[in-house]
């Protein structure tokens, strides 16, 4: 098999030939298709993601066909298509992810790679209307975003979200998804352009957050939304305070920019507001996003596609910021 090999922080992985895997009781080898990036895999990169151990593979998601089955695993996965669910060992609350939960790509090897191992119980039917490369662009950043909207942000058709900083992979997912469950949706980016894209894809407008009074503007062109989808944090988060309707509810599944400078706590209680935060996903959290977007015919955005080798390049885009959607590795064309 070939993989990409993280040794050191702050360098690139570099693509390797290692012994091909077996898979042990209750697992299964998946001869890959496709991968997808995410922000994590660049984050273990620069060494800013906890429990780093090295050497690893890298790579959270991904999507293929069963190739070898451990003990113990039924024989009707062998040769399926599948997708793989990256968040391993949820624990059995709903409410919140137990002690043991990790993802796919670290401390595990991940799915930058010709071939990965994996519980049985991470497998899942390739949605069948798509292809390899929006498969493998799904998983991670498709539950997060569905977590987020829904099960913590108890979305309703008909109320106003706004989604911050559009173009990531789960703020992608959370406009597709807003959109498709009848909300009226708006996002904010410093990109003109990726505001073009978001409105294509459904978005009634959105505001540039590098202009000191787009929260301002929001709230006199738009009105205050009911819900708020927000990775960033920062101090841009007290602007999210000050739109954000009373009654409304903010969930964060981030804090890219850090931790807000101050929060207004006689804001948050006088408006009866609601702060929620959002981690990846659990099982059941899994099973109702792929129904959702099986039932709702929805394809990932996809960014960009480039071959396994070309791994390294793929981590320096992400490391700008520059891409709309996903950005796929293509493994076995």
């Amino acid at each position: 098999m070939q993989a990409l090999v993280l040794h050191e922080v702050k360098t690139m992985p570099v693509l390797e030939e290692r012994p091909d895997l077996t898979p042990e009781p209750g697992e299964v080898v998946v001869r890959l298709k496709a991968a997808a990036l995410n922000r994590r895999d660049y984050w273990i990169t620069q060494g800013l993601y906890p429990g780093m151990k090295l050497p690893v593979v890298l790579g959270s998601d991904g999507a293929g066909v069963v190739s070898a089955l451990g003990d113990g695993v039924a024989e009707e996965w062998k040769g399926r298509e599948v997708i793989i669910n990256p968040g391993l060992d949820w624990g059995d609350e709903e409410a919140a992810q137990s002690d043991r939960f990790h993802i796919l790509g670290l401390p595990w090897d991940g799915t930058f790679a010709t071939e990965v191992k994996v519980p049985a119980s991470a497998l899942r039917a390739k949605p069948a209307h798509l292809n390899w490369r929006d498969a493998a662009a799904l998983p991670l950043a498709g539950v997060t975003a569905y977590r987020a909207l829904f099960v913590q942000g108890k979305l309703q058709a008909g109320e106003r979200v706004l989604v911050t900083g559009i173009g990531g992979g789960v703020a992608t997912f959370a406009l597709q998804y807003a959109v498709a469950a009848g909300a009226e949706v708006y996002v904010t980016s410093s990109s003109p352009e990726k505001i073009e894209r978001a409105v294509k894809l459904g978005a009634k407008g959105g505001f540039n957050y590098t202009s000191e009074d787009w929260a301002a503007r929001f709230k006199s062109e738009v009105g205050s939304p009911q819900l708020i989808i927000d990775s960033a944090g920062g101090p841009g988060y007290a602007q999210l305070i000050d739109l954000v309707a009373p009654g409304g509810r903010i969930v964060n599944y981030g804090a890219t920019v850090g931790p807000p400078k101050s929060l207004d706590l006689f804001k948050v209680f006088w408006k009866q507001l609601h702060l929620i935060g959002s981690t990846m996903g659990s099982q059941r959290n899994f099973d109702e996003m792929l129904r959702f977007v099986e039932q709702q015919e929805i394809t990932p955005v996809v960014d960009e596609v480039l071959p396994l080798a070309k791994g390294a390049d793929a981590l320096r885009r992400m490391e700008q910021s520059s891409q709309f959607g996903k950005i796929v590795l293509e493994i076995e064309p």
